[in-house]
């Protein structure tokens, strides 16, 4: 009996031993592109009949599990973690051909994949001790071990080599303790667990109330909105957090519909740094006197639409237009065969204009409106992680120079019609050490008769120290294309819509996007920079003016 007991003792350790140091396979793989080899390896892992196919660190990670025949893949999302089963049956079907090749000492057999319109050619052995593929989707066999790939006929994954590690740390197998979700809820959770969603609003209404009281400018608070400028303007302070700043893409989201009002206005999306000593903040919190005035040639007050030394017009993220009363209108106009859309939604990216180097930042949405009901909008900015790490000293370069938008029209601000008798001037300076600079330039035309610079092609030219660095007449003519967005949009006799008709660079329930305007060229020191718009004549009471934002843009270099 005690021999018995002490063989026992003697095998439980080597039992032990050999859970916790499983023997593992590492199958590493080449990475050739038009014939170059790449200095990067794919390497999978054969572990207790799980291929690993991912880092232990990645956000997503696959596996192929041979105890059940399935492939799987796992990621966390909001501190849960899900996972994706696809049984081996379910996968594509290759075909079979007689193209035999030695790899690594293997005869290999031959399979073609027709997936996606991308072919897909794969070389692969049932005679080795080990299974899988570096790319599970494709398993010609449940016994296969794939050993070449080729895409397309120019990418190749070709195996370099199969390694026996006894000692190997046993790698943990994720599937285990997820919860499983079906391949569109998977899809949906892998995206989103792969970049930073920042909810700013949500449902929230945009209109003309001038009952909305004015909060105190000493006790405004982080994430909390704000109604500003008789409601037309929602603002909210948010923290850009380091992960945020270092982040690679940034997209500004916009989801609006009508409350109440029929018609398509001006929208701007835009940010305001907290760190400034004026900007329009301190208008919505104590009037239009707070702005620096423009005056232009026949004595026409505009305020604050330049740069100052002491002021900065806010940076537009993005300029939008409301569409036709989507939502709202859509039962009180209903025509047989339209389908109308219960809301329109934005998305652009605008990694060039979120600052790096500020804590935290206002985020606005502004609507021109003088409607009870208005409109409702969700605004969201999408961080995504860089595609690559940059180890340089680099600041991202900000300088807004001009903006006609007025904001705080529903507070006087006048509209920017100086360019029928005047040239917009501004007076900059560029500093060392800046890369990559160009101007950001946005611009739409206003007015809204059938002579109006709304409905007429009119140039728009800039100059920097007296030079033409850009020309354009800005005109859509694709409006037509967003018709289901506009239910309450007039109709006339020929069978047009209003939505329908060519706009000065904007379309009823659409963003404009500005133009990259390439400055590379200019040196650093004082520079001065000069709009000028072919504005239209007035016609009564009935008057053109142009909205127009410019904003510079590059990066800083922080090495000494």
């Amino acid at each position: 009996m005690k021999k018995i007991i002490y063989t026992l003792l003697l095998i439980i350790p080597i039992i032990a031993y050999t859970q916790k140091n499983p023997v593992s396979y590492n199958i590493k793989y080449d990475n050739i592109s038009n014939g170059k080899k790449s200095d990067r390896k794919t390497t999978i892992t054969y572990q207790n009949q799980i291929v690993f196919l991912s880092e232990s660190d990645d956000k997503i990670q696959q596996f192929t599990d041979y105890k059940t025949n399935e492939i799987v893949s796992t990621t966390e999302y909001n501190d849960k973690l899900f996972k994706e089963v696809t049984p081996f049956d379910s996968l594509p079907k290759p075909i079979f051909e007689d193209k035999p090749e030695t790899i690594l000492g293997y005869k290999c057999k031959y399979a073609k994949y027709s997936y996606f319109s991308n072919t897909i050619e794969m070389w692969f052995t049932e005679k080795a001790t080990i299974k899988g593929s570096p790319s599970p989707t494709f398993l010609p066999s449940k016994n296969a071990l794939v050993l070449k790939i080729i895409i397309n006929g120019n990418r190749i994954l070709l195996a370099s080599s199969i390694e026996k590690n006894k000692k190997a740390a046993p790698r943990k197998y994720l599937a285990d303790e997820a919860q499983e979700v079906t391949t569109p809820e998977f899809e949906e959770i892998k995206i989103n667990s792969r970049f930073i969603k920042v909810p700013i609003f949500d449902n929230e209404i945009v209109n003309f109330d001038p009952s909305i009281e004015v909060p105190d400018a000493n006790s405004l608070e982080i994430d909390k909105m704000y109604r500003l400028s008789k409601g037309s303007v929602i603002m909210k302070k948010i923290k850009l957090t380091p992960e945020l700043k270092n982040s690679g893409n940034i997209f500004v989201k916009l989801q609006c519909r009508s409350n109440g009002d029929a018609y398509d206005r001006t929208g701007s999306v835009f940010i305001i740094p907290v760190d400034e000593n004026i900007s329009v903040m301190d208008a919505y919190l104590k009037g239009l006197d707070q702005l620096p005035i423009y005056t232009d040639n026949t004595g026409e007050k505009y305020q604050g639409i330049i740069k100052s030394e002491n002021y900065k017009p806010p940076v537009e993220i993005m300029r939008f237009f409301t569409s036709f009363g989507a939502d709202y209108f859509n039962d009180k106009r209903v025509i047989n065969n339209y389908d109308w859309a219960e809301d329109v939604r934005y998305k652009q990216e605008i990694t060039p204009l979120i600052p790096n180097n500020v804590d935290e930042i206002w985020v606005g949405v502004f609507i021109g409106n003088y409607d009870k009901g208005g409109h409702k909008v969700s605004l969201e900015l999408d961080f995504y992680p860089s595609f690559r790490v940059d180890e340089t000293k680099t600041s991202k370069y900000i300088e807004p120079l001009f903006s006609t938008v007025n904001t705080l029209e529903m507070s006087g601000q006048n509209y920017g019609r100086l360019f029928k008798t005047d040239t917009l001037t501004v007076h900059f300076e560029i500093p060392k050490n800046i890369e990559d600079l160009q101007l950001l330039f946005t611009t739409t035309g206003h007015g809204g008769w059938g002579r109006g610079d709304e409905f007429v092609p009119k140039m728009n030219k800039i100059f920097i120290d007296g030079k033409e660095v850009f020309k354009i007449v800005p005109w859509r003519t694709d409006c037509a294309t967003y018709r289901f967005s506009n239910p309450a949009s007039g109709n006339f006799g020929n069978g047009l819509s209003s939505s329908d008709l060519s706009r000065s660079n904007w379309c009823p329930g659409t963003p404009t996007p500005p133009y990259y305007i390439p400055l590379t060229a200019l040196k650093p020191g004082k520079h001065t920079i000069q709009v000028v718009i072919d504005q239209g004549e007035d016609e009564g009471s009935s008057f053109s003016h142009w909205s127009v934002t410019g904003v510079l843009t590059g990066t800083l270099s922080l090495d000494e």
